[in-house]
């Protein structure tokens, strides 16, 4: 099903990657960090649809016809580093503080904090090369947004 865009991660150096991948790239990153913790859940799952929804302009189905796309893709993708290095070549910095404050966002869904899920925004915010003042300053923003 997936079999392109996986190969195109499994390369050893991945071409960059058309805007549509690219999306299902990051929405594989959100189902990831979700699944984390071991613990995924239907207000993970909305929260992610949002998320899309909003960073990619979808409507609500849409993104919750992307993000099922993507828990199969996640399912099949052997390492976090292929949709790291694949999003950062194919997004500007700027976005890719985008994609740390959306996965910052569906990290703090469910209103804690959790060691899985923290540890994987910073190894996908190095990979992405994204430093963590700007990855503490997403977690801040989206923090500040649920208040």
């Amino acid at each position: 099903m997936f079999a392109d865009l996986l190969n195109r991660l499994l390369a050893p150096a991945p071409s960059a990657l058309p805007a549509p991948e690219a999306d299902l790239s990051l929405a594989a990153l959100l189902v990831r960090l979700a699944r984390a913790d071991d613990h995924y859940d239907d207000d993970e799952r909305v929260r992610i649809d949002r998320v899309l929804s909003a960073r990619k302009g979808l409507t609500m189905p849409d993104a919750a016809a992307l993000r099922a796309r993507a828990e199969a893709l996640e399912s099949e993708a052997p390492d976090t580093v292929r949709f790291t290095r694949s999003l950062k070549e194919a997004v500007p910095y700027e976005d890719r503080t985008e994609v740390i404050e959306a996965l910052w966002d569906v990290a703090l869904a469910d209103g804690h904090r959790d060691a899985e899920e923290d540890a994987l925004i910073r190894l996908v915010a190095n990979l992405l090369g994204v430093s963590d003042r700007d990855s503490a300053l997403a977690r801040q923003r989206v923090a500040a947004r649920r208040l």
